[in-house]
């Protein structure tokens, strides 16, 4: 498991947000945003929370991957300060995440009749042939 580590965690008052800059140790090339904030979110405890992955950062020759984070009370508030092209990324790779979860869920359910019945046909086929 890999180690987050803060290097600052500020109040801006005046943007009323909280920015959240963290090191991910391991984790050099493999981090998804995604991942990333659902990590913040559980480190942090910060449930409920508008958590909007802003940089993702890997370091030549390390293993490691420094990420800054926004952190919302309001989504209209957050919608109003962040340029509305990084929530429609985020948008994207959710609804694609749910779609290969749903086909990985679907490809589990396929009973294994539905197999076994295409093989006599095809053994059918070969008789017939002879």
């Amino acid at each position: 498991m890999s180690i987050i580590e803060t290097i600052t965690d500020v109040d801006n008052t005046f943007l009323s947000r909280r920015e959240i800059t963290c090191n991910f140790a391991g984790l050099g090339g493999k981090l998804k945003k995604l991942e990333a904030a659902d990590m913040i979110t559980k480190e942090f405890k910060l449930d409920g929370k508008i958590v909007i992955p802003m940089r993702l950062k890997s370091h030549v020759g390390k293993p490691m991957v420094t990420g800054t984070f926004y952190v919302y009370e309001d989504e209209r508030l957050a919608k109003k300060h962040v340029n509305p092209t990084i929530f429609s990324r985020l948008e994207k790779s959710k609804t694609k995440l749910a779609e290969d979860d749903a086909a990985a869920k679907e490809a589990e359910e396929t009973p294994p009749e539905v197999k076994a019945e295409d093989k006599p046909a095809e053994e059918a086929k070969e008789e017939k042939s002879e």
